[in-house]
């Protein structure tokens, strides 16, 4: 099987790779990345890319058909990552995230892609404040990343796909450890803040609604996508990716780290205005189309490998929300060093 990943030397994609190299060693794998957060290394002593069959270096923007050639599976995880940067960037996020994929997804089509796997977010639900929310259900995207993901899909539901099998994995808010680390998601935040100073601090109430899902399940799912069978769900398939059991108050999840992590005080912004993302959300179909990918790591096993992988680091950065394992941070420090322009392309040097 021959596999073409964008965004691989990310958070996930880093992860994805050595899971797919561990359940089968034949399987071709071709990279595409803008390097961004190439050398944004967490934790190894070499680099993850060197079990990989070819990587490619460029703007998803610019890719050519012709690199899909005799591809049998596209993952899309290429794109700006989180509402931070979206709001940021609003403009460069539309682009990159929808107008970009829409692209990618017709040129997998015209090329023979058995199937192409778009990573998306339950962040589209926005604010849904009564009962889990289910597929069918309207979405309420509340920021432009949220936009893109949602507009990706809408893009693509009605077209001309040829034979192509287009799966979008609704994600759950990713958590967990990997090779190269992000600290701007709520469960490794909480974690950092409780080994670096002992409490967690809270930035809203705690009461807002977030599934999670850790990043090596993440990559289960997408496994069972770049293998979906049209009789499957469908040729075009908007699926919930994770588990009933991984829905939590933002307040939970600092508990369980405070539980895990003895002496770790949990200080909420109780003058913090409400955050309106909120959402509960029903994963049973996925679970109904996907029974043998379900989620396996527990909330407990997630704190655990970030526990012993940032001690294996030395990690120590009280202030690591200015630190470039945000992700913002790290492209503010392209820009502030005229390596990235204002639309978020490599500068020549």
């Amino acid at each position: 099987m021959k596999v073409f990943i964008t965004g691989n030397m990310g958070y996930v994609g880093s992860v994805l790779s050595n899971v797919l190299n561990k359940i089968d060693s034949n399987i071709e794998i071709i990279g595409y990345d803008s390097g961004f957060f190439g050398h944004s290394l967490t934790g190894v002593e070499f680099f993850p890319e060197q079990k990989i069959s070819v990587q490619h270096y460029g703007d998803i923007r610019d890719i050519h058909q012709s690199m899909l050639k005799e591809i049998d599976a596209v993952v899309h995880l290429a794109g700006l990552s989180n509402d931070p940067i979206s709001n940021e960037f609003e403009k460069v996020t539309a682009d990159i995230n929808q107008h970009a994929s829409v692209k990618l997804a017709k040129m997998a089509s015209n090329m023979g892609v058995k199937n192409f796997v778009f990573a998306s977010s339950c962040s589209m639900y926005g604010q849904a404040e009564i009962g889990a929310r289910k597929e069918t259900d309207p979405t309420n995207p509340l920021t432009a990343y949220a936009r893109s993901k949602i507009g990706t899909e809408n893009n693509l539901r009605n077209e001309n796909l040829n034979n192509m099998n287009f799966t979008s994995l609704r994600f759950a808010t990713a958590c967990g450890w990997s090779s190269r680390l992000r600290l701007d998601l709520v469960l490794n935040d909480f974690v950092a803040c409780a080994i670096t100073s002992g409490e967690i601090t809270i930035l809203s109430d705690g009461s807002p609604w977030r599934p999670l899902i850790d990043v090596e399940d993440m990559s289960r799912a997408i496994i069972w996508a770049m293998k979906r069978h049209k009789d499957n769900g469908g040729q075009f398939l908007a699926v919930n990716a994770g588990s009933n059991n991984s829905n939590y108050q933002v307040k939970q999840i600092a508990e369980a780290v405070a539980n895990f992590i003895p002496n770790t005080k949990i200080l909420t912004n109780k003058d913090a205005l409400p955050d309106k993302r909120s959402y509960s959300v029903d994963f049973n179909l996925y679970k109904s189309l996907a029974p043998d990918y379900q989620p396996m790591i527990s909330l407990d096993q997630s704190i655990s490998r970030l526990l012993d992988g940032l001690k294996k680091m030395g990690f120590s950065d009280k202030d690591f929300r200015n630190s470039t394992l945000m992700r913002l941070n790290m492209i503010r420090k392209h820009m502030e060093n005229n390596r990235l322009g204002k639309d978020l392309r490599w500068n020549t040097f």
